[in-house]
């Protein structure tokens, strides 16, 4: 009994060995001919004979030679051989500001020098106020809008393709340089330029691809089929520039010195003829203003035509102040109503364009101030549809805007990002730091002030240096302070400070404010100017140099003192 049990036990042994063996030699045989399968796909990606082509389930986009479709926040849409890119889409990759217009129901957008207005029955599009027929309209899909971009290629400055075989839709900026080669050699085009990569396209000898760039050995192109991907360089020959790069050169090369030429809009022109101001290659007369009626007004004539005439013969660029003081000091209704009309925007933008050409100016200087707080957006919108048409004609867009800090009407009107970004310049009006309405003595521009207001545009506004035009006082005021403890200011001009200061008075340097500071009393009253001369101007024109801004500006020409325009000319390095 026992030895039986044993036999069996023995027997059972055996068995399950039998199986271990053969189940190892199942896995080892298995695992070999992985690897072997692993091998001949290596081999094959090598040798380029295992092909895994990229087969688009939707259609593609491609941008400048950049896969974008990843991007996309819906679909493309192909419909009747127009193609449709979303209004998401379209602020994404052109137009940051396309919006709906509600009061003509039309999409709005902007791109470079180019305003286009469309709706949504009509096959029409409005560019730069010029209408013409084009095969569609905007249309609405799933609460989503789609704009017919094949039909605005001039809108965006832009060549379309549409490749249906792969699915691909090409746009190419009409701006930026094209290169071409031609492939020497049946090739298949990789999706990167490692050893091992997959293939996402084939190429014949003698086709023509697009280059993209180059680096160690490999270029990268995009095949007429739309597909992005690498070859070795040493395949193509006979390289070639299909289109050069457009740029654009600066109207003022350096540092930008303005000086704004104010009169009144009951006075004319200032008489310039036969003098020059030192160093300036900017002015900006006082042309023109909006009435208390919405209209643009002009105060030019034949004083304001010989000043052009005069700036111009002396090499200065012409950039009007453009002022809503008239129509602002009788109620900020009037701008507010502009500003919320697109109507009444284009109608101002048009009428300013018209005075632009008509008297031959280089520039606009936007000086819109006294504004309602939620117009913001729309004041924004007016630079938005101004500028692209100034640019179109080669001209300047310079807006001013006053320190971010301030009062709703004065301070809180400007979207600083959006016209920094927008329009070629903007210029922070650094003065009035204690202003006309100011019930409390204080300086004008005090250093320490235009510094910190000048980092809250750098950085909390996020506007480029470059842009930024900083605007100094040609002027301080006297403030008087009674026995009430009222205090009143008066404006005196820089040039005529020393002449109203009592002999005998001595001048203290403040260095946080980096000015001259005289304190004395007159009868029952206490006078104090916080003075502007050389050396505080010195010291907030050294703030343009650290930061590398734009230029100045100065307010207002004859104001100031004969040895200002050496000392910017100095400091700016300005011929």
């Amino acid at each position: 009994m026992e030895q039986g049990k044993r036999m069996t036990q023995k027997s059972n042994r055996k068995v399950a060995q039998g199986e271990i063996k053969k189940n190892k030699t199942i896995i080892i045989r298995t695992f070999l001919i992985i690897i072997a399968i692993i091998v001949l796909i290596l081999i094959g990606l090598i040798v380029n004979d295992y092909i895994i082509l990229d087969k688009n389930k939707k259609t593609n986009l491609v941008i400048n030679n950049k896969n974008v479709t990843s991007n996309l926040k819906n679909d493309i849409l192909i419909e009747n051989n127009i193609i449709y890119l979303s209004k998401p889409d379209i602020a994404n990759f052109f137009d940051k500001y396309i919006y709906h217009e509600k009061e003509n129901n039309q999409i709005i957008t902007t791109y470079d020098k180019k305003v286009a207005a469309i709706g949504f029955e009509k096959n029409t599009i409005t560019i730069n106020g010029s209408k013409k027929a084009i095969y569609a309209h905007v249309i609405q899909k799933d609460n989503v809008e789609y704009l017919p971009i094949s039909e605005m290629k001039d809108v965006y400055d832009i060549e379309i393709q549409n490749i249906e075989d792969t699915k691909v839709v090409t746009m190419d900026s009409l701006e930026r340089e094209q290169k071409r080669a031609i492939v020497s050699s049946n090739l298949a085009v990789k999706s990167s330029g490692n050893l091992i990569a997959k293939t996402v396209d084939r190429i014949k000898k003698g086709d023509s691809v697009i280059v993209v760039s180059s680096d160690k050995g490999y270029t990268r192109i995009r095949t007429e089929n739309g597909k992005l991907g690498y070859v070795k360089s040493d395949k193509l020959e006979n390289e070639y520039v299909v289109r050069e790069e457009m740029t654009e050169e600066k109207q003022i090369q350096g540092k930008i010195n303005l000086t704004w030429d104010y009169y009144s809009t009951y006075g004319s022109a200032p008489e310039r003829s036969g003098t020059s101001i030192e160093g300036i290659n900017v002015v900006s007369p006082a042309f023109f203003y909006l009435d208390e009626n919405g209209n643009l007004k002009e105060n030019i004539g034949s004083r304001g035509e010989a000043y052009i005439k005069w700036a111009h013969d002396n090499g200065y660029k012409v950039w009007p102040m453009f002022s809503n003081a008239e129509a602002a000091n009788k109620s900020l209704s009037i701008t507010s109503e502009i500003m919320n009309s697109y109507a009444k925007r284009q109608k101002l933008i048009e009428d300013l364009v018209n005075a632009c050409v008509k008297y031959k100016i280089d520039g606009i200087n936007m000086d819109f101030e006294n504004m309602k707080q939620e117009d913001k957006d729309k004041y924004s919108r007016f630079i938005i549809e101004l500028t692209p048409r100034l640019k179109e004609m080669g001209l300047i867009t310079s807006v001013d805007v006053t320190a971010p800090d301030g009062g709703e009407t004065w301070s809180m009107c400007f979207d600083r990002h959006t016209i920094g970004r927008v329009a070629d310049y903007i210029v922070f009006m650094a003065y009035d730091e204690y202003g006309v309405s100011s019930t409390k003595p204080g300086t004008t521009a005090g250093y320490d002030w235009v510094k910190l207001s000048l980092n809250k545009f750098l950085q909390t506004e996020d506007i480029e240096a470059d842009k930024i035009i900083l605007a100094i006082p040609f002027y301080t005021r006297v403030w008087t302070t009674g026995k009430n403890g009222k205090s009143t200011s008066k404006t005196i001009d820089m040039k005529n400070i020393d002449n109203i200061i009592p002999d005998g008075i001595d001048k203290n340097w403040n260095d946080q404010l980096k000015q001259n500071y005289v304190e004395y009393e007159d009868g029952e009253n206490r006078k104090q100017i916080w003075i502007e001369d050389i050396e505080s101007l010195r010291a907030k024109i050294s703030l343009i140099k650290e930061n590398k801004l734009a230029g100045v500006g100065s307010w207002q020409k004859g104001m100031e003192t004969n040895e200002v325009w050496k000392m910017i000319k100095e400091e700016l390095e300005l011929k």
